[in-house]
């Protein structure tokens, strides 16, 4: 926005479009009146906001001038300009960047869609204390400007276009545009104080707000009362290019603030310059919470590529591997082009070495943490682990280390587990690294695969994030150790030894099961791959398990639901010889192995097992109908 300084340029002609009056998106007027209304802790932050806003305006336009240098022509020097007016109770905050013109105003000002309105007021509480650290996650940093403001109004004009355009609210359900007049490009947004608000209004207290929470933005920010002499109130000088040793805790936090959009602090920094054949400088930051966007199919990483202090892009610079796209932060180059496309990025040899840096760099990062502090550690894992594993299945060079920073839930801890804490507990004879996938952990534990596991002492590693599927697979082996789905045939438990205090097994007569597995192979025909006695199971009558070559049942579940597979594959159908039901059919089939009742019981079976695994069952009308057989007759 032009300021006292900017050079007078010769009006454009007046617009005779007429003002339009439009109703904000019902979930934005929502917003609005959530913040304007609630009571708010640290209402000051509408003011790093409109500065954000500012020096982002700033930033895109000197990029643009890159290519089209007319749009900056005869106003090189970008700055953002604070004027308080304490007569006419405005506060006003202008710029000389890349400004809006009329549409620009209806999607940025009318509408939050971009940035996720549904997931934001769906996060509010009525916690004000609470709601407030929300402002900024979802890019509406300029509606809490109505924190403080009867009204707001924005004069912009964008550069290298001819019409100036007013917007102006009081946030209460719409809007209104309008032409208006305007020297020069940029954007001022003039706030409207409240009169509970206008100690914002004294120029020694906003001083104070610049310095803690703006002073790392690099283009001036001038301060001033009406009519008064503007004074600089910070440093301009880049974050990031000063020494690690000249940067403050709090000075990190409000820079993680302003470059990620998001308001909670950074589990960790990672600050550093790296020098040699490749020249640049990073400023990374680890979330503490995850964006609401982390798993959208088309996310991005969101790191911002500077060359040489000036801003060029924050999409598909290729930067940072999609299984780090948490990060967030700067990355300043000394040895790309300053007019480098994204397409130059991609293929870039510079870009792959600063990636290959940043990988290595973050790494070294997470594995510090995690021997320091592993519970600050889990809860990094719980926020990002599933993005990280990833890697893993993507083919990453730095696999090994990604596999070994992995975390677990597990049936013997209700904490997480690396796989060495895994290693370190398998008991004698133990030869593999059993697993069970699913959606859920706490369903997973109860799975009837697991009981002859745990009759042993035997630890289960509890898989829960789609990938999984994946990787576990692709890698297959850890320490000479092979991964082993528990809901798989062909684990041999007997060579393991127990719990030193088992009870004795109940030696149940295997081949007394003969008869009844006939019968129920007779009557299943082609909807099970195969019978027979369990050895896994010790308290239910029976589960269905794939076979040893087959696929994973939750894998095959994975991909029907993505319409990868058509149809599920026929399972074994394993039965519990130690189990009264078992038991009692078995005598039943050798009394007479053409009984009908085994045929209703074969499918219940089937049926029953199908339920344990999250399943429906084929035919429910024909399950209705057998169990209510089966209970009749159990009535007598």
């Amino acid at each position: 926005m032009a300021d006292a300084k900017a050079k007078p340029k010769k009006k454009p002609a007046k617009s005779t479009a007429k003002a339009e009056t439009l109703s904000f998106q019902a979930e934005m007027s929502r917003l609005l009146d959530i913040v304007a209304h609630s009571l708010y802790s640290d209402k000051e932050v509408f003011l790093r906001e409109l500065i954000s806003n500012a020096s982002d305006a700033c930033d895109r336009l000197r990029h643009d001038a890159l290519t089209a240098p007319e749009l900056a022509a005869g106003d090189g020097d970008y700055r953002i300009a604070i004027t308080v007016d304490e007569a006419a109770k405005t506060l006003t905050v202008a710029d000389n960047g890349i400004g809006m013109n009329r549409d620009d105003l209806v999607d940025n000002l009318g509408t939050i869609a971009r940035s996720g309105t549904s997931a934001f007021v769906e996060s509010l509480t009525g916690d004000a204390r609470k709601d407030t650290s929300l402002i900024g996650q979802f890019g509406v940093g300029f509606y809490s400007a109505f924190m403080v403001a009867d009204s707001v109004e924005v004069v912009t004009r964008r550069a290298g276009e001819g019409e100036s355009w007013r917007w102006s609210s009081d946030g209460k359900g719409s809007f209104t545009i309008e032409p208006a007049e305007r020297e020069g490009r940029g954007t001022t947004i003039t706030v409207h104080m409240r009169d509970d608000d206008k100690g914002y209004l004294n120029k020694d207290r906003l001083s104070g707000i610049v310095k803690r929470y703006s002073d790392h933005i690099p283009f001036p920010i001038t301060l001033a009362e009406a009519g008064g002499e503007p004074e600089q109130a910070n440093t301009g000088a880049a974050l990031w290019t000063r020494p690690k040793s000249e940067v403050t805790a709090d000075q990190y936090k409000e820079f993680y603030h302003h470059v990620a959009h998001m308001a909670d602090d950074p589990w960790s920094v990672l600050h550093f310059h790296a020098e040699g054949v490749i020249d640049y400088r990073a400023l990374l930051f680890v979330p503490s919470m995850q964006p609401f966007d982390l798993f959208q199919q088309d996310r991005e990483s969101r790191v911002k590529l500077y060359v040489k202090r000036v801003f060029i892009t924050d999409h598909e610079t290729g930067l940072v591997p999609p299984w780090l796209r948490f990060l967030r932060g700067i990355v300043d180059s000394e040895d790309l082009p300053l007019n480098v496309s994204r397409e130059m990025l991609q293929d870039n040899p510079v870009t792959a070495k600063i990636r290959g840096g940043i990988v290595k760099r973050t790494l070294d990062d997470l594995e510090k943490k995690a021997k320091d502090d592993s519970a600050a550690f889990d809860g990094f894992w719980k926020n990002f682990g599933a993005v990280l594993k990833e890697g893993i299945y993507e083919g990453a060079g730095e696999r090994d280390r990604l596999v070994k920073l992995c975390r677990f839930r597990s049936t013997a801890s209700d904490g997480l587990v690396s796989l060495a804490d895994y290693v370190g507990r398998m008991r004698e004879g133990q030869d593999e690294i059993y697993y069970i996938s699913g959606d859920n952990a706490e369903t997973l534990a109860k799975s009837p695969q697991l009981e002859g596991f745990r009759a042993k002492g035997i630890e289960v590693l509890l898989m829960t994030d789609p990938v999984d599927d994946f990787w576990v697979p692709m890698v297959g082996v850890y320490e000479e150790k092979a991964f082993k789905s528990v809901t798989r045939g062909g684990a041999d438990l007997s060579k393991v030894k127990g719990k030193e205090k088992d009870a004795p097994e109940d030696k149940a007569d295997e081949s007394e099961l003969g008869p009844l597995i006939a019968a129920v192979k007779l009557a299943l025909g082609e909807k099970v791959k195969d019978v027979q006695a369990s050895h896994r199971l010790t308290d239910s009558a029976v589960c269905l398990v794939a076979g040893e070559q087959d696929m994973d049942i939750h894998m095959e579940r994975i991909l029907r639901a993505h319409k990868q597979l058509n149809e599920a594959s026929a399972r074994i159908l394993e039965i519990n010889p130690k189990h009264a039901l078992i038991k009692g059919l078995a005598e039943r089939a050798k009394a007479d192995a053409s009984a009908p009742v085994l045929e209703d019981a074969a499918w219940l079976l089937l049926d029953q097992a199908r339920i344990l695994e999250g399943e429906p069952v084929t035919d429910p009308v024909e399950f209705a109908r057998r169990l209510s057989k089966v209970m009749a007759a159990g009535l007598g």
